[in-house]
């Protein structure tokens, strides 16, 4: 059944529509007022924008409502709760539906984390055309090997917060009150989903970032210009201390990438699954830091076999695979 973005409130129906698809009117919530779903007339780049934002209600309008709600003009409301109920077969083709969107999310999503890590990872291009064709051919076996590496590494982190969420839903103590709407509609296929959904903020930025790579030359070459000496009349930002402080942030000391897999992301999928969960902060902490402790055993299993054939020292492809799986 949907819920209410704002009061996560169940809902039998989020709009109604009248004579075509594009005429429709959203419905009140019964118990905040407000507009159950206002994302159900907002288009696909505006939820990909708020998904990137993390706000919180678009999470709840892709897990709980989207396809959902909806009301031909005429059609009674139910007058009571039991009539409300969705049918086992309703509920059956709503999961399977659901699983269907995590495998075309995931393998997406999969293919374009491997992308990334590939122009990270794999070496530059050939010397001349006469090494195209060899080139070529290890070029794609390199990135098929990301790729199944990638595939692991998803699963494996998957399977460790998934568990890690079935424990500390198991060791919660029972609410006294009513459940809310979203503990109600709560489904394990939800959170696979809400991860592929939280990785879409960390991997347009990587993806941005294999783009538009930080020049290396700067990075090398020594700073342009010498420092501002610390004068008593300075600035705050004057001071050795805060100078220092700055200079952690230079191209050449500060791994962007890694910043944004594993800090972003990992605030991301914590959001996320604060949103399904809805449990305190420091238990979906704890579930990140668990299916973060899976993946890096698998990273540790797959990073040589990984690491081969990808045109730079094995041992080093295998480290750098590390380094983009590590937290």
């Amino acid at each position: 059944m949907p819920i209410c973005t704002s009061c996560a409130q169940p809902t039998v129906y989020l709009y109604t529509v009248y004579d075509s698809a594009y005429n429709f009117r959203l419905e009140q919530c019964t118990a905040c007022h407000a507009f159950a779903d206002p994302y159900v007339e907002h288009d696909t780049l505006t939820l990909l924008l708020d998904l990137i934002l993390l706000k919180r209600d678009v999470y709840r309008h892709l897990l709980y409502n989207r396809g959902l709600g909806a009301r031909r003009a005429g059609d009674k409301a139910p007058t009571n709760q039991p009539e409300s109920i969705p049918s086992p077969s309703q509920v059956k083709h709503t999961d399977l539906s659901r699983w269907w969107l995590i495998l075309k999310l995931g393998s997406a999503l999969i293919c374009v984390d491997a992308f990334i890590r590939w122009t990270h990872i794999s070496s530059s291009g050939p010397g001349d055309t006469s090494e195209m064709a060899t080139w070529n051919r290890a070029a794609i076996q390199g990135f098929v090997r990301i790729l199944v590496g990638c595939f692991f590494e998803t699963v494996a982190f998957h399977a460790g917060v998934v568990l890690a969420c079935y424990a500390v839903l198991k060791l919660l103590p029972s609410p006294q009150a009513p459940v809310s709407g979203i503990r109600e509609q709560f489904r394990y296929s939800h959170i696979p989903l809400t991860l592929f959904y939280s990785s879409l903020t960390k991997l347009f930025l990587l993806f941005c970032l294999s783009i538009w790579r930080p020049d290396a030359a700067k990075s090398h070459a020594g700073p342009m210009y010498a420092p501002p000496q610390a004068r008593p009349d300075s600035t705050t930002f004057g001071h050795s201390a805060i100078v220092r402080a700055l200079e952690l942030l230079d191209e050449d000391k500060l791994d962007r990438e890694w910043v944004v897999r594993n800090v972003l992301g990992g605030m991301s999928a914590g959001f996320g699954l604060r949103v399904v969960l809805d449990c305190h902060p420091l238990f979906t902490t704890m579930i990140i830091i668990a299916g973060w402790l899976v993946k890096t055993a698998v990273a540790n299993l797959v990073s040589g076999w990984v690491g081969t054939g990808l045109g730079v020292d094995d041992r080093a492809a295998g480290e750098m695979w590390l380094a983009y799986s590590i937290p």
